[in-house]
């Protein structure tokens, strides 16, 4: 009887455990950086992408990058805790290829987006949804503007000052999904070239559609990725969208 039982308790077990992604198997979680652009190409790819490999060697997570749009398959995608949209631009995955990144999504997949990633995808409103919001314009690259850091309680801010200036390429979006629990704001008054008037949002997070987002506008110019403050910022996203903190 003793022998039957721990039989079926091992099945039991396997049965569960065939049901998780592979991630969710493995010790070590791996996120995908995916880069391709059809559009702009920023210089921050080349500056960040080895950053962010460094990122996951000091915090235990692995790193794979790619431009290559034919890794987005359902069993390819299983392997991730977090698929990180880097600065891509434009129309980048096909038919099939949203397909199988939707359904990774719903099966409880991790997303970030950084900076160009509301440059991307404007004919997939399921992307404009998840990443948050769409790309409209962007004055001249300024050296000082003010963010205002809302929610200092979440792990991609909390040690953020409440009042954060800095240089970088400030977004106007044409369109912002609704949901969102917004982490940053920007205030126009504080550079030239607004267009989203009062309440201008610049990174935040959400759940969506099973999975977890998060996006910041932040990270055109190459000196964010020497930017201590920045780098945790972005790191705080990953660790949210990989699920392993809320």
């Amino acid at each position: 009887m003793k022998n039957t039982f721990n039989y079926l308790k091992a099945v039991a077990i396997l049965l569960i455990l065939i049901q998780l992604p592979y991630s969710r198997l493995i010790a070590k979680p791996k996120i995908l950086v995916f880069t391709k652009t059809k559009g702009y190409h920023h210089s921050a790819i080349e500056t960040g992408v080895p950053v962010i490999i460094k990122m996951g060697q000091e915090n235990n997570f692995d790193v794979d990058t790619t431009s290559n749009a034919d890794k987005f398959t359902a069993d390819n995608l299983d392997q991730y805790a977090a698929v990180v949209f880097f600065c891509t631009t434009g129309d980048v995955l096909n038919d099939q290829q949203q397909q199988a990144f939707e359904y990774y999504i719903r099966k409880g997949g991790g997303f970030v987006g950084v900076h160009s990633a509301t440059d991307t995808e404007y004919g997939w409103q399921w992307y404009g949804d998840l990443v948050g919001a769409y790309f409209r314009s962007h004055p001249k690259v300024q050296q000082i503007a003010k963010l205002n850091v809302v929610d200092r309680n979440f792990i991609a801010t909390k040690h953020l000052p409440a009042v954060w200036s800095r240089k970088d390429e400030w977004y106007n979006f044409e369109y912002i999904a609704k949901g969102l629990h917004v982490l940053i704001t920007i205030d126009e008054k504080s550079y030239e070239g607004g267009k989203n008037g009062n309440y201008h949002p610049m990174a935040w997070y959400h759940e969506y559609d099973g999975g977890r987002a998060f996006y910041t506008a932040l990270g055109h110019v190459d000196e964010s990725y020497s930017d201590p403050l920045f780098l945790k910022h972005l790191l705080g996203g990953i660790q949210y969208a990989m699920g392993n903190a809320k």
